[in-house]
């Protein structure tokens, strides 16, 4: 079952978010979100993130 993303949150965000953490684990899980946001699945959104399936599932 779906989980619905939150509304305070967009891809755009999430972005600037990744590109202002220092903690390189942090960033490539929020673009792995953003990645969601855009519509991606989860597979090809960790993918871009460079992590596990099941992180962007967690």
């Amino acid at each position: 079952m779906a989980i619905p993303l939150r509304g305070d949150f967009d891809a755009a965000r999430l972005r600037v978010a990744a590109r202002r953490t220092k903690d390189a684990a942090q960033a490539r899980r929020l673009l792995s979100l953003a990645a969601v946001y855009d519509g991606a699945s989860r597979t090809e959104a960790a993918k871009i993130g460079g992590v596990t399936l099941q992180i962007v599932r967690d």
